[in-house]
């Protein structure tokens, strides 16, 4: 299937190639998931690993913060796997996400997004408490509608 919408690619043509409604239960099942569609894709190892490591950490905040659970989106476009995480929570601010590595600045929250700001290509945060961190302008068609946020991230894949 391909959509149309505003993307962390500049909003070009893309195929959707996963959309996963999870809870805490599904935890090990999205990442099994993630991991082969990833693979599919052309994401090869190391950076495959980081991937999945960054869509299990903004998964499991959907999870711990945004009312138990959310929708992964997974999409695929000319150079470009993206992966877009979306709850029902109520929102939060970018500022969260620390500057300094985890426990050096006071902060007790935001290791995830911190984590997967470092290994993605980029990140970037809707809905909720604002948008920014990482830059851009809309996460694309993970809703967030009706309040909650929407965290997406990129990477690259091989020519």
């Amino acid at each position: 299937m391909v959509t149309e919408g505003v993307h962390l690619n500049g909003g070009g043509p893309q195929e959707r190639l996963l959309e996963f409604d999870f809870t805490r239960e599904d935890m090990p099942r999205l990442r099994v998931l993630v991991d082969q569609y990833a693979a599919w894709a052309g994401l090869a190892e190391p950076r495959r690993g980081d991937f999945v490591l960054a869509a299990d950490a903004v998964a499991t905040n959907a999870v711990e913060h945004g009312g138990g659970g959310g929708r992964l989106l997974l999409h695929r476009s000319p150079g470009v796997l993206e992966c877009t995480i979306s709850d029902s929570g109520p929102g939060f601010a970018p500022s969260v996400i620390p500057d300094l590595a985890p426990g050096l600045g006071g902060s007790h929250c935001g290791r995830g997004l911190w984590l997967t700001r470092l290994i993605t290509d980029r990140l970037v945060i809707t809905g909720g408490g604002g948008s920014g961190a990482g830059g851009g302008s809309g996460a694309g068609d993970g809703s967030g509608a009706g309040g909650g946020s929407v965290v997406a991230f990129m990477m690259g894949l091989p020519s």
